[in-house]
């Protein structure tokens, strides 16, 4: 007999498309064959297949450890499991290299899809049909097998929403509102497609370098195995697993409005290849990313974008939900050709109240929640960007030269949210008399990945977004970030 589910598929569509929150979503997954999916099934179910797995090290930086940062190996789920029970002359593989107490390790975003291609039945088992999306299964999700301390650097998603399965063990979420963006101060450098990552440490931030973020609105989960976590569109996370052994799966469901997304993303890539292939300075692309494309192919992704645009529906609202996306892949790396619309949007005149309850908990902002803070003491370095104590020393006859470079420095600070440039490497030691010490502040070295945090800022890419329309479209969409 069918275990009995808090809501209809239509009641839970009705839901999705009035949620403005993370909610989590209780008593909708039982009798999910899926639910069987631990780690030990999985590897019985894996055999000899060698999984990628990336490693972190277990120590606080005060800055996040992109993935551009890590290690990798390939191994079986056999040998992960016995280097993450320490079994004495057991079969590690490759993880030998790393001692379990200094490393974390995660099989992060796997597509079911291909890991199990020659097993098409395991598809059935997740049934993503129940929340309302017809025909979408485990092989339209992606799957997430990591130790306790695994994470996933703070990002926002361009594209879609979320929705994920707890399978085994527990994870915490630390998710930011859109209108926080600016507390994130995002950045494409790592690159990846659809992403745009946080250049702060939530657990650990720095305030010095990011006093913003003090005021960011952290709403804290920690997701249990059978309940499925709702992340709304452009809602930052940071992720981390709380037990030894976690596994997750996930599928991002695609919106209409990420016809206007996908035009944002074509123009950043086009941007950010343009000026990093000649920049050999630091690991700039992501690993997910199959390589750099020509400025010429991601030109004709620009176009093919656009034009996806200018065949939209004019009727269709931003936001409205379609049930499957586009090349039967996972929504959050869809980019390039024509996008599959789906007529059977979710559609709802009545008024509605969400159900909250029992059954649909919200993800409440946490203002008790106080993450690690490092700030150091009220000291102001030689070679901290700050324009005030530029402006009063501006004497002589240099004065308007250097009114120019402060009001350079202050642009960047207000655009790009950012109290010291990336090439600052900050000295303890302050001298407010030193002209030596001033022409070193004024004239420190912009890089390249400073000019693209400018660039390619999601405010900057907005307005770019909506010109690009305007001029070849002869239309107006709603570009400003959510």
């Amino acid at each position: 007999m069918a275990a009995m589910k808090a809501f209809s598929p239509e009641e839970t569509q009705r839901i999705l498309h009035h949620l403005q929150q993370p909610a989590v979503f209780m008593n909708m997954t039982g009798g999910w064959p899926v639910l069987r999916w631990t780690a030990e099934h999985l590897s019985d179910c894996l055999g000899d297949k060698l999984i990628r797995f990336r490693l972190g090290r277990k120590e606080e930086t005060n800055t996040p450890l992109f993935e551009t940062q890590c290690s990798y190996v390939e191994a079986r789920l056999q040998q992960f499991l016995s280097w993450t029970q320490d079994q004495a002359e057991a079969d590690v593989g490759p993880f030998f290299k790393y001692p379990r107490s200094q490393y974390w390790a995660y099989a992060d975003y796997k597509y079911i899809a291909m890991l199990f291609q020659d097993q098409p039945s395991m598809f059935e088992d997740v049934k993503w049909s129940e929340f309302g999306f017809e025909g979408r299964t485990g092989k339209e999700s992606t799957l997430w097998i990591g130790t306790a301390g695994a994470n996933t650097p703070c990002h926002l998603d361009s594209y879609g929403f979320n929705l994920v399965l707890q399978v085994q063990g527990r994870k915490r979420w630390h998710l930011f509102p859109p209108d926080d963006t600016v507390k994130l101060y995002p950045t494409r450098i790592p690159y990846e497609e659809s992403s745009i990552f946080s250049q702060v440490d939530v657990l650990h931030p720095d305030l010095r370098r990011f006093p913003k973020f003090q005021g960011a609105r952290a709403h804290v989960v920690t997701l249990q195995p059978g309940q499925v976590l709702y992340v709304p569109r452009h809602w930052w996370h940071y992720v981390e697993s709380v037990d030894p052994v976690t596994v997750s799966v996930n599928s991002w469901i695609e919106l209409e409005v990420d016809d206007v997304a996908r035009v944002g993303e074509a123009v950043t890539k086009a941007v950010v290849c343009a000026l990093k292939s000649d920049d050999n300075t630091g690991d700039w692309l992501n690993p997910t990313e199959e390589g750099v494309a020509s400025h010429n192919e991601n030109m004709q992704c620009v176009n093919l974008a656009v034009r996806a645009c200018a065949d939209r529906p004019r009727s269709l609202c931003h936001g409205e939900l379609t049930q499957h996306p586009r090349d039967g892949r996972p929504a959050k790396r869809d980019s390039r050709g024509q996008i599959r619309k789906n007529s059977d949007v979710v559609g709802d005149p009545a008024p509605f109240s969400v159900p909250f309850g029992p059954n649909l908990i919200p993800v409440r902002c946490q203002r008790e929640h106080t993450p690690k803070i490092t700030k150091a003491p009220e000291v102001r370095s030689s070679r901290m960007c700050d324009v005030r104590c530029q402006e009063e020393r501006v004497v002589g006859s240099d004065a308007a030269p250097r009114a120019k470079c402060a009001a350079a420095v202050r642009l960047r600070q207000e655009h790009c949210g950012v109290t010291q440039c990336r090439s600052c490497d900050c000295a303890e030691g302050t001298s407010e008399d030193s002209s030596g010490d001033y022409e070193e502040s004024i004239h420190t070295t912009i890089t390249t990945d400073d000019l693209l945090d400018c660039l390619v800022h999601p405010d900057v890419i907005a307005r770019v977004t909506e010109l690009l329309l305007e001029r070849h479209t002869g239309s107006h969409s709603d570009t400003t970030p959510s």
